[in-house]
């Protein structure tokens, strides 16, 4: 017999994907498991997640990989796709063994690191291109970093901080798109956050690079000008300026800036309890992007629910080939919500093992319901099924 649910006044959509996330194993499971990560993304409406290198072991060879899949295996209730890296241990030295990892990870990044060689870069590319696979680039020049922590703007120079400066990122991704258009690979940038990445994107697409980009809902939502003493605002690259937001959000609303990515980075309540200048750097946000893009962007107007679609599913299934659509014949892949239904974010109610957020407190509206991944229930009612 049939299962019926009562949906009156919800809306269905397809499963989201998000490229950016830290499950955290092997290696770091007293930050966040597969099985507590994913539980978190089922929560938060999601059906794939792309899972970053930044494991111990690094996932820079098949043996080292094989450690992580199984993990995926024997515990994600959704749909894990893992990242190999580009460089042995993630150092910048020597290039994994992309050709051995190609049919198991959805794509190479180094995340957490730049890669500050420019022939290394150029190497990765011309494997990566060669395989069918696309390079996914944290991009920062650790020269410029300067021991900075979060933006250096006018909060770092009242309160007595060391800042990071836009130009340790967007002076990276200039170099990684001359590169790319010249050999001809596959190209996405991770987490920007400052007006001349959008700019140089921009330009970068109109001359016919293939290059996607991404932006956390933080970036779209906060600034230098919300921060507080408390590690729940430190991630890297960090919270910058009000004109850099602005850049962001114009870069959401022209197609610049292809998805809404969390880089959901959970740690343990020790690492983020040590002010702005020691804690841990990441926040966790996937339990909580859709209702903070719906209340800030669908709900005032400046987005379409369509378009939200598109940044939250639909450009990552272009680009990545992760998520299905609400269609005849399609695998049952759906998550349902009730976006008129308020709440204010608790952390102490989140199934990740992550509590740091920068959205603590803040009222919301849009409450997921079920999620559907594969054809089973894997969210329900508050619940993990």
């Amino acid at each position: 017999m049939p299962l019926t649910f009562d949906f009156q006044n919800c809306v269905i959509f397809p499963t989201f994907s998000d490229v950016h996330v830290h499950f955290r194993e092997p290696g770091f499971s007293y930050k966040e498991t597969m099985v507590t990560g994913s539980k978190a993304a089922a929560r938060g409406g999601y059906g794939d997640v792309c899972t970053m290198p930044n494991l111990n072991p690094v996932p820079d060879s098949v043996e080292h990989l094989t450690q992580q899949l199984k993990l995926i295996e024997e515990g994600a209730v959704i749909r894990v796709h893992p990242y190999g890296s580009i460089t042995v241990g993630q150092q910048g030295e020597a290039l994994a063994d992309l050709a051995g990892m190609a049919d198991r990870v959805i794509a190479f990044s180094d995340d957490g690191r730049g890669v500050q060689s420019d022939e290394m870069m150029r190497a990765a590319m011309i494997e990566a291109k060669r395989l069918g696979k696309m390079i996914v680039a944290h991009c920062e020049v650790n020269e410029l970093l300067r021991g900075g922590y979060i933006h250096d703007g006018r909060y770092a120079k009242a309160h007595g901080h060391r800042g990071i400066c836009s130009e340790s990122e967007w002076k990276q991704i200039e170099r990684d798109l001359q590169l790319a258009e010249e050999i001809g690979c596959a190209y996405h940038v991770c987490h920007i956050s400052t007006k001349e990445s959008v700019a140089i994107i921009r330009d970068a697409k109109a001359r016919g690079v293939d290059v996607t980009c991404e932006t956390g809902p933080h970036y779209l939502v906060l600034c230098e000008d919300d921060l507080q003493e408390d590690g729940r605002f430190k991630m890297n690259p960090p919270l910058r300026s009000r004109e850099d937001r602005d850049a962001l959000i114009e870069g959401i609303l022209d197609g610049t800036i292809d998805m809404i990515a969390t880089d959901h980075a959970p740690h343990s309540a020790e690492e983020k309890g040590r002010g702005l200048e020691k804690s841990a750097m990441g926040v966790v946000g996937i339990e909580t992007a859709f209702a903070v893009m719906y209340t800030h962007f669908v709900k005032t107007g400046r987005l379409s629910l369509e378009k939200l679609m598109d940044l939250l599913h639909n450009n990552a299934k272009k680009r990545f080939g992760i998520g299905t659509d609400l269609a005849e014949g399609e695998k049952a892949n759906f998550t349902v919500w009730n976006l008129d239904e308020a709440f204010t974010v608790n952390p102490d109610e989140f199934l990740s093992m992550g509590r740091a957020t920068p959205f603590a407190g803040m009222p919301l509206c849009g409450v997921c319901k079920m999620t559907v991944v594969d054809g089973e229930i894997v969210y329900w009612q508050g619940e993990i099924v």
